[in-house]
């Protein structure tokens, strides 16, 4: 499970990746374009590198429905984030994208990885992998992104994703991406309700027992919303839980909003495990004095 990812080397046999989301797209999910312009989007990407993320996701689309971005202006969102995040900082740089013409740009550009929430929907994208040097993301969701879907359903979610997962990854195999170049997500909330997530979440060893890296992108989502009954600014904490809920079950690759908390719940979570040694040791261990 040691993985040279970028300019990084991570042992997922006892390490947390925490990767911070930068959206240059005005109608992101959480930030709602906050990081649209480019110099906002450098300094979000830069700060939370300072703040102890391993990893920057740069995204120029949604997955959720909207009107649609040519692939030029994609490339033109995130390609210059790329450029200036890998000349001043060694952090893994993914591009979030399903298209596999960004996707060559991207890595062109600085990117080590490719967060494809499509799951190889772009019939191009393995070739694009193989003939990289890049990570591939692969993602389980259903139908492309950006369009209205259908009542989520499955027989059993877990099973389906699971089944999903191993296909496309056997996909990416053949098409010549090496399997220590791939990571796998079950999707949590894309195409998936309620319900279908938190199932995910409780069932999610049966996911890593694929034997890949798993990274899970659980911040802010609907299914915390709606399990606790908070708006979209209120959802840390179950963010939080449902992250360390997944690490407890394989997950080692994290995508969360809240940089500098969910460092602290990572690092907390390593040191518990015993992988990580304590910052300083202080408390209960001077003797007591005499007086």
């Amino acid at each position: 499970m040691i993985r040279r990812i970028g300019r990084r080397e991570f042992d997922f046999s006892r390490q947390v990746a925490v990767m911070a989301v930068v959206n240059r797209t005005p109608d992101s999910f959480f930030d709602q374009g906050a990081t649209f312009a480019l110099d906002r989007a450098v300094e979000a990407a830069v700060r939370a590198a300072e703040l102890g993320a391993d990893w920057i996701d740069i995204g120029g689309v949604p997955f959720g429905r909207g009107p649609d971005v040519s692939v030029e202006e994609e490339i033109a969102r995130v390609t210059p984030v790329i450029e200036r995040v890998a000349a001043t900082s060694d952090v893994v740089i993914s591009v979030d994208t399903n298209r596999a013409d960004v996707a060559r740009a991207a890595i062109a550009a600085g990117a080590a990885v490719v967060n494809d929430t499509s799951g190889l929907g772009d019939p191009d994208m393995a070739s694009a992998i193989a003939s990289s040097d890049a990570h591939i993301v692969i993602t389980h969701s259903v139908g492309p992104p950006r369009v209205e879907k259908p009542a989520a359903r499955f027989g059993d979610v877990v099973g389906e994703v699971r089944e999903f997962l191993v296909e496309r990854t056997e996909r990416a195999i053949a098409a010549g991406v090496p399997r220590d170049r791939i990571i796998i997500d079950p999707g949590h909330d894309l195409d998936k309700n309620t319900l279908h997530s938190l199932e995910l979440t409780r069932r999610l060893g049966e996911i890593a027992d694929i034997g890949l890296p798993l990274l899970v992108a659980v911040s802010n989502k609907d299914f915390v919303g709606e399990a606790i009954d908070r708006e979209k600014e209120q959802r840390l904490a179950g963010s939080l839980a449902a992250m360390t809920s997944c690490l407890e079950r394989g997950a080692r690759i994290v995508r969360m909003h809240d940089v500098e908390a969910s460092v602290d719940a990572a690092r907390m979570f390593e040191a518990t495990m015993g992988w990580r040694e304590p910052a300083r040791l202080e408390h209960n261990t001077h003797p007591t004095r005499n007086v």
